[in-house]
C-alpha cells in the first residue's frame, strides 16, 4: 500500500475520498466529547472545575509528540527510502504538530496558575515542551530558508532526526527528574490512576483530536502536492518562453 500512495495522483484520489468521512468523524466524536465534557464528565475535588483544561491538555501534549514521530517516520522516509511523498508528510505535519505544541503549553500555564500558584515553572517537562516548540519552529524557518524542495527535504530530515532525542526527554521527564507536573496517569504499567467518569471523556477527546489532525494533515499534504505541482507548471512555462525568446 505504501508503494501504491507513493505515487501523488494515487495519493490525491484517495485522499481526497477519505478527507470527508475522516472529517465528518472528526466533527462528530468531537461534538461527542464536548457534550462528555460539559454535562457528564464530574469537577475534580480539588481542582474544581479547572480540571477540564485537562481535556484539550492532554490531548495536544500526546498529538504534538505523535506528530513529531510522523515527521520523523517521514525523515527516515525521506533520507533513507526515498519515498517520493516522504517529505511532502513531513512538511504538512510540522505546523500541525507545532499548533498542538503551543496549545499544550498555553492549556497548561492556565492550568497550572490556580494548581500552583504560576503560569511558569522551570521544571523538566516545560522546559522539554517549550524546547520541542522551538524544534517545530526551527524545522518550519529550514523549510522557508531553502526554496528548492529536494534540498530542503534533506536538510529538514536531518534536523528533524537530530531533534527526536527530546520526544522520549518530554515522555519521560516526570519519572526521570523530580518535577512539579504530575507523572503519567493514563498510560501506566499498572493502568490509569484516573477515574472512568473522567478517563472516558479524556480518551474520546484524545481520539477527536487525533481526527482532527489526520483531516488537517491529509489536507496540508494535499495542498503541497498543488503547491509543486503549480511550482513545475511555472517553471516549465518559464522554459518554454526563454525558449521561444532565444
Amino acid at each position: 500500500m505504501i508503494r501504491e500512495l507513493a505515487n501523488p495522483t494515487r495519493f490525491m484520489s484517495l485522499s481526497g475520498t477519505l478527507l470527508p468521512w475522516v472529517g465528518g468523524l472528526a466533527a462528530l466524536v468531537m461534538a461527542a466529547g464536548l457534550y462528555m465534557v460539559w454535562f457528564t464528565a464530574p469537577a475534580d475535588y480539588q481542582q474544581g472545575e479547572t480540571v477540564k483544561i485537562m481535556y484539550i491538555h492532554v490531548p495536544a501534549a500526546w498529538l504534538s509528540l505523535f506528530f513529531y514521530m510522523i515527521m520523523a517516520s517521514s525523515a527516515l522516509g525521506t533520507l533513507v527510502w526515498r519515498h517520493p511523498l516522504a517529505d511532502v508528510s513531513q512538511k504538512a505535519a510540522a505546523p500541525i504538530g507545532a499548533a498542538f505544541t503551543l496549545i499544550c503549553l498555553v492549556t497548561g500555564s492556565l492550568w497550572g496558575k490556580p494548581m500552583w500558584g504560576t503560569y511558569w515553572q522551570w521544571d523538566a517537562r516545560l522546559t522539554s515542551m517549550l524546547v520541542m516548540l522551538l524544534i517545530y519552529l526551527g524545522i518550519l524557518a529550514l523549510w522557508r530558508a531553502i526554496e528548492e524542495p529536494n534540498r530542503a527535504a534533506r536538510a529538514v530530515s536531518i534536523l528533524t532526526l537530530v531533534g527526536a532525542v527530546n520526544v522520549p526527554i518530554v515522555k519521560f521527564s516526570v519519572d526521570w527528574w523530580n518535577t512539579l507536573h504530575q507523572p503519567a496517569s493514563v498510560f501506566r504499567l499498572g493502568g490509569p490512576t484516573i477515574h472512568s467518569s473522567m478517563l472516558v471523556p479524556l480518551l474520546v477527546m484524545a481520539v477527536a483530536f487525533t481526527l482532527v489532525g489526520v483531516a488537517l494533515h491529509l489536507s496540508g499534504m494535499r495542498t503541497e502536492i498543488l503547491r509543486r505541482r503549480v511550482r513545475t507548471l511555472t517553471i516549465l512555462e518559464a522554459e518554454r518562453l526563454d525558449a521561444q525568446a532565444a
